[in-house]
């Protein structure tokens, strides 16, 4: 299947954005928002940027040329993030706004519209509570240097910029392919996705504007823009070969680095890993063994030993370690009632002004306006946590099983207290080197 085609299709099953956030990251997104907008009074517009506790949502801009796919590819993402997607066509479709009547009327007329009245019609719909809470994806925009030059002076700013990039020669065979369903809108391709139904393909028109020599004219300009507006986002642009399928173009987009911003380490597999570690889902097994592998396969571990945290979750990571030749020597099971795992985490507060924790019980504040302002992570809802033990129970059975001569300890105590049973369970030291 072409990137170009099959928006119709059930897109593959990919991690959502992720919605928690650091405090440090809220400082930094408020301080690039300070040096933006320069308010005369900083501290309202401060408090009115943390209400709107946006600063995690989807903000993603998509560029590529003719017949790169890049609208198919923002269609599934915008899906998958449960986004707003925003087109120079939907923009000027918009109903009730005397801006977008005025855009309908000069494209009528010219067939272009002035840069001014593009940006102020894509400021207006971003300002609008949807785009505010759930955030938004740009699809070929900005197509210019001075449309981004123009964005940025407004605010305007995206996280992620994903550049799809394909030679010429594919990208005119993969235009004169097309095909429309005039009812649907939905795209079709002559090679990579004819419709199986005889009543679709009887239907279907060939769009405006895809001849080998129109396609090869926008390429052009395209080629001749693109090289202007890439500078202006030096430190989240991500390339992705489009002469691919479209499937893979999308988990490229999904996994690699867009979700959130790289890793320390900058590693492909720490690329790879870290939008499913920010939602805190379950990572797939076959990405993390290979990130377990290039960790455990450097020296300082080989020479020194590690120690494992959490992992493996269930029995198949288990048998997958064990496969791979990485057989602990030690394992511990720390187990905690459930009643104290709820205690635990459910009354952890944050304050989103100084970034200090607290816990209601355990660590309180100090005083009442810090009380009121503290806030809780959603993951520390009774809901979630029961979620997150219930999984734990139904693994960990089988792993005390699979690991023999495991040692099961009493967590519900201090960690002092904890640590030193911990010690005294290694009874023979421990190798040094791996014989």
């Amino acid at each position: 299947m072409d990137a170009t085609t099959a928006p119709h299709r059930i897109p593959p099953e990919m991690p959502q954005y992720g919605e928690a956030n650091h405090v440090f990251e809220l400082m930094q997104n408020m301080l690039e928002q300070l040096l933006i907008h320069q308010p005369k009074d900083p501290i309202p517009f401060m408090i009115e940027h943390l209400q709107r506790d946006n600063d995690c949502v989807p903000k993603i801009v998509i560029l590529g040329p003719p017949a790169s796919g890049k609208t198919t590819i923002a269609m599934w993402l915008g899906k998958h993030l449960n986004t707003n997607l925003l087109s120079v066509g939907n923009l000027m479709a918009k109903e009730y706004s005397p801006l977008a009547a005025d855009a309908r009327r000069h494209y009528q007329k010219f067939q272009t519209l002035p840069n001014m009245l593009l940006v102020r019609l894509l400021q207006e719909r971003l300002r609008e509570e949807d785009c505010v809470r759930r955030g938004w994806i740009l699809d070929g925009f900005p197509e210019t240097r001075e449309q981004a030059l123009m964005v940025q002076t407004l605010g305007i700013c995206p996280r992620h910029v994903i550049v799809l990039s394909a030679p010429d020669t594919v990208l005119i065979e993969r235009n004169l392919g097309k095909r429309i369903d005039p009812q649907t809108g939905e795209i079709y391709h002559t090679t990579f996705d004819w419709p199986s139904s005889s009543e679709i393909q009887n239907r279907l028109i060939v769009p405006t504007g895809i001849s080998e020599a129109e396609t090869a004219r926008k390429l052009l300009e395209y080629h001749r823009n693109i090289v202007r507006v890439l500078p202006s986002y030096p430190r989240i642009l991500k390339v992705i070969p489009a002469d691919q399928p479209c499937v893979d173009v999308f988990c490229q987009v999904c996994c690699g680095q867009l979700l959130k911003e790289a890793v320390a380490d900058k590693s492909k597999y720490g690329e790879m890993i870290w939008p499913f570690l920010e939602k805190e889902i379950a990572v797939p097994d076959n990405i993390i063994l290979k990130v377990l592998r290039q960790r455990l396969d450097q020296q300082d571990c080989i020479e020194r030993g590690w120690v494992l945290h959490g992992f493996p979750r269930d029995l198949d990571q288990a048998h997958l370690m064990d496969s791979l030749g990485y057989k602990p020597n030690r394992v511990f099971f720390l187990n905690v009632p459930f009643d104290s795992v709820i205690e635990r985490l459910t009354l952890r507060r944050t304050d989103p002004i100084t970034g200090e924790r607290y816990h209601l019980m355990y660590k309180p504040p100090p005083t009442m306006e810090i009380q009121a302002r503290l806030l809780q992570n959603p993951k520390d809802s009774e809901e979630q946590i029961k979620l997150k033990m219930d999984l734990f129970y139904r693994n960990s059975a089988e792993l005390e099983e699979f690991y023999g001569q495991a040692i099961t300890l009493n967590g519900d105590q201090d960690p002092y207290t904890v640590f030193e049973y911990i010690e005294s369970g290694i009874i023979n030291p421990l190798p040094k080197k791996v014989p």
